[in-house]
């Protein structure tokens, strides 16, 4: 079994794709998205057009239904600071957002799948599949 964290590049790409989260993930993954990936969704539902705002809300609806959404705790919060002052000693920092995310997949131990790769490149404790 896969234990996956999908970045949410992923699931804004198979939507604009219109293909289903089961057409991306075995029947034995266990995929999750992090807390900031619902509000970054939310973000484009939000921004929708009118005629597009229900389209998108049922969507991301869909998605937080199926998948395991894994909570900013205190352990998450510990590995986003330690993320945080990583990028700053190499020099490399990253978007508040993409630490979150990567904080989430190091605590909870799941693989990052995303098609931003320089954005968790260089993150200890990250494990990342291209999407």
């Amino acid at each position: 079994m896969n234990r996956l964290l999908l970045d949410t590049n992923v699931l804004i790409d198979f939507e604009r794709a219109d293909e289903e989260l089961d057409s991306i993930l075995l029947d034995e993954d266990d995929a999750a998205i992090s807390t900031i990936t619902v509000a970054e969704l939310d973000v484009g539902v939000h921004s929708a057009s009118p005629e597009n705002r229900k389209r998108r809300r049922t969507s991301v609806d869909a998605i937080i239904d199926n998948v395991l959404v894994i909570p900013y705790d205190i352990e998450v919060a510990r590995r986003h600071a330690m993320l945080i002052a990583h990028t700053r000693r190499i020099g490399r920092p990253r978007g508040p957002h993409d630490l979150i995310v990567a904080a989430t997949a190091a605590a909870s131990r799941r693989i990052l799948v995303s098609d931003d790769r320089s954005a968790f490149t260089d993150l200890p404790g990250v494990v990342l599949l291209d999407a």
